[in-house]
Formats: structure tokens, sequence, C-alpha cells
């Protein structure tokens, strides 16, 4: 995909966030593009899940701005940020247990733009996700753990999303189940959905996103396309041990 045609859908300028008296980022930019898989890398505690938190509203920035689609929406709650069109599927899946497979995903269609779409995207779920089809009426807790994540990115998709935020993809899945969510995120990018992820598996997320930003202490300290990281050495001496 050449990327240097896509425009920004969302930027975001000099944001500080803070936790109490912690600073979780610090004086952070990016750009997301229109149509493309980005990924977020870095450690445990670097700040990753808080640059999705803050995109998403659960949190705000005390400084800087971000800005979807031209508008400013730093200051706005997650309920606004849905209705806009952004997504945010959690770490932890936060899936309703006791609830059924459909009725966790249903509950993801509740804004008002996405109400009237309903039954096209659970289609498009189920379409993504068989299995959660053959398993609609089943309750949510007897799924593995990787048909947990694929209800919860399921769950996302119903809020008729024009970008998802995925929050540790991967953790504690097996690589069969990863293959099937990475080729999933493929065919939602093929739809026109942009996706924004955190991954541990370094070397696995620069093979499947066109780029990405690389995160230490609440800072970016490098980015670029996925081959172009690849072939840094300050990223194959930190994550390949090379």
């Amino acid at each position: 995909m050449d990327n240097t045609v896509q425009k920004d859908i969302l930027t975001i300028r000099g944001i500080d966030v803070f936790h109490g008296a912690f600073q979780a980022l610090w004086d952070l930019s990016l750009e997301v593009r229109r149509g493309e898989m980005l990924a977020l890398i870095g450690a445990n505690d670097s700040g990753k899940s808080t640059l999705l938190d803050a995109i998403s509203g659960l949190v705000h920035p005390a400084n800087g701005s971000i800005v979807w689609e031209g508008r400013e929406i730093t200051r706005l709650t997650p309920y606004q940020i849905v209705e806009l069109g952004i997504t945010q599927v959690p770490e932890g899946r936060l899936i309703f247990p006791e609830m059924t497979v459909f009725d966790n995903l249903d509950i993801g269609s509740y804004n008002q733009k996405a109400r009237p779409l309903r039954n096209k995207n659970l289609a498009m779920v189920y379409e993504l996700f068989p299995i959660l089809k053959k398993r609609k009426n089943q309750i949510a807790k007897t799924l593995s753990g990787g048909q947990q994540q694929m209800m919860a990115i399921g769950r996302g998709l119903m809020s008729n999303p024009k970008l998802i935020l995925i929050d540790e993809m991967s953790l504690g899945l097996a690589p069969i189940i990863v293959n099937e969510i990475f080729k999933a995120l493929k065919e939602i990018r093929d739809q026109g959905i942009t996706i924004l992820f955190v991954e541990q598996n370094v070397r696995r997320t620069l093979q499947e996103a066109d780029r990405a930003y690389i995160l230490e202490t609440g800072r970016i300290v490098m980015s670029g396309t996925a081959k172009e990281l690849q072939e840094e050495e300050q990223v194959k001496k930190a994550y390949f041990g090379l």
C-alpha cells in the first residue's frame, strides 16, 4: 500500500497526559493515515495504552490537541468519540461474561449512528469470525481466550467505526489464533476501516503493519514504515537481539 497518497484521519500534536502526579505521555505527536494498519510498539508502561485512552476520551491531555477528520476532539467524552467513528477494543477484552455472544456483540451497536446498521455490521462480524455465528447463543465466559478476543473485536466493529483501536491484541493467545486475527484485521482494513493496534510481538507486528511508532517512557523515539523499522539497527538490537 502506498501510504504517501493517504490523508491523515487523526492528528495528535504535543499531548502531555498525567495519571495523578505521574506523567505518562510527554509532548507526543503522531498521525494516523486513512486506510492504514498502524502499530504502537513498546515495553510495558511505555504509554501505549494511555495513548489509546487519550484518543478514546477516557483520559484527557493536559496540553496539546487531538484532531479527528479536521475536528478537535481533545475534550470530548468517550460516548461522543464513539459517535464520531472511533472505537476501542480494550486490553483484557472486558467482555460481559454472563451474557451470550450475540448480546455481547449487539451491545456494541447502541450508538445512534450504528443502530440502523446493526444487521449489516453483524453480518460482517460473522463473515470475519464464523465461530461467533456458530456460538452466538453460547455464554461468553465459556469461549476460549481467542474466541473472546474475536468477540471483543466484533463488538468494536458493531459500533460502525472508521478507526478501530486494539490494545494488546494477541496477549496470551496461541500462534494459530494470532494468525487468524491478523488475517481478519487485513480484511477489516480492506473494507476501509483504519486500524491502530498495540502489540507486544515486535517481529510479527513489523511483518503485518504498514507503519509503526515506537514508544519509550511516554515518548516516541522512532517511527517509519514497517520495512524501514525492520532494517533499523536500533530496532534489531532492542527487539530482535541482533
